[in-house]
């Protein structure tokens, strides 16, 4: 007579990939805060091809700042731009968001915001959209391993996806003849067992950290290698701290592409002068300084003339105290407003370019509810429609 007792495990053989694929969700699910990931219509069928670099002006264009970790506040400055509806779905049709950099570090949903505009993207695209996450200096120093701004909130996060990992490969274990291409491989190999310096308590999130976030790590390949660190949208410049005319010679491309494959294990390193020290990229605050007299307008002014169609560079990474600021006659925006728990839990704003180059803050301060705000227009002949002053006196539209 057939043996029918239940067995241990499950054949899998036929049906591998459909297995895989439910375990996946599930974790993937169980890890951003209950998102089932959209269909991506657009997959990268090959890693190793250049990212695009130079994107054509949209009909409307938003520019959002640093986000340290808070979830709340990026999905308020999304609304503030009608680019998400009531159920956190993109709502913006064919506009392009541009969010520059500093997911990382100073909060605790550093993973869910990665999850969550990775979602967006795949909807904006969708719906004709787009949306571009680039790095800032915070994500370069996680991929480094420098986690001097970590807080334990992010840790511990980190430490609930690091389990859900292991509780994902346990499953997929389950099923007899499961490619093994299909599992997670060591997520700790060749991490020591023990950081210096560091409490007890945080060993092993630290080293989970290390593990997804280390070159080739899981969420490095996964997440990261797909930002971009210098973009040009139309005639705006984008970049976390700014350029120099070192990084224009570089190539805008060749930065993109060097810096994907540093973070995807591909290349050992990546010059310094793109993403560590003053100068680089992602840390340069030349043109971020409060004082309008201390921010080197000629330098800019040459930077840009060497990128055919720019009129303005702007930047995160340096807070401006006061929301969105410019200096260098418009010509430099700087948009880190320290909306983020982490940094001062300040008034969210975003900027935002429409297809005639005209700018204007939207912002949730309530001052500007009462009529505070100034509309301000530049002269006609200069192509750059309705500016916002060096002054602070700014186009405002609020949307609470």
């Amino acid at each position: 007579m057939e043996n029918t007792s239940p067995s241990t495990t499950i054949d899998c053989a036929a049906l591998p990939s459909l297995v895989s694929t439910f375990v996946d969700t599930f974790v993937d699910f169980s890890v951003s805060g209950g998102l089932f990931m959209p269909p991506d219509p657009h997959p990268i069928e090959d890693p190793k091809n250049p990212l695009q670099t130079v994107f054509s002006q949209p009909s409307r264009l938003i520019a959002i700042g640093d986000l340290h970790g808070d979830l709340p506040k990026a999905k308020q400055a999304l609304r503030l731009a009608n680019l998400i509806d009531a159920d956190d779905r993109w709502s913006g049709g064919s506009a392009t968001v541009v969010q520059v950099g500093d997911i990382f570090d100073r909060g605790g949903d550093e993973i869910k915001l990665l999850y969550f505009f990775e979602k967006l993207k795949r909807e904006a695209a969708k719906a004709g959209g787009m949306v571009i996450t680039m790095n800032g200096n915070h994500e370069i120093m996680n991929v480094d391993g420098d986690f001097r701004f970590v807080t334990p909130q992010g840790l511990k996060e980190f430490e609930n996806w690091g389990m859900w990992q292991f509780i994902g490969n346990s499953m997929k274990r389950m099923c007899d003849g499961m490619d093994e291409n299909a599992l997670v491989r060591v997520l700790l190999e060749g991490l020591p067992d023990e950081f210096p310096g560091i409490p007890a308590k945080y060993q092993n999130s630290s080293r989970i950290r290390l593990a997804a976030l280390r070159p080739n790590g899981l969420i490095a390949n996964r997440f990261l290698s797909k930002n971009q660190t210098v973009v040009v949208v139309g005639d705006s410049v984008f970049a976390h701290g700014g350029l120099l005319q070192k990084h224009v010679v570089y190539g805008l491309e060749r930065v993109n592409e060097d810096v994907r494959d540093w973070i995807r294990g591909v290349k050992d390193k990546v010059a310094n002068q793109l993403v560590r020290g003053r100068n680089s990229i992602v840390w340069l605050r030349s043109f971020s300084n409060e004082l309008a007299k201390d921010c080197d307008c000629s330098l800019l002014e040459h930077v840009l003339d060497t990128i055919p169609g720019a009129k303005r560079m702007i930047m995160g990474h340096t807070i401006q105290k006061d929301g969105i600021t410019t200096v260098c006659g418009n010509r430099a925006i700087r948009i880190d407003v320290g909306m983020s728990r982490g940094c001062g839990d300040k008034f969210s704003e975003v900027l935002e370019i429409n297809e005639n180059s005209e700018l204007k803050v939207l912002t949730s301060n309530p001052l500007y509810l009462k009529g505070y705000g100034e509309s301000i227009h530049a002269n006609k002949k200069d192509g750059l429609g309705s500016l916002l002053p060096d002054e602070r006196a700014r186009q405002i539209e609020v949307n609470a």
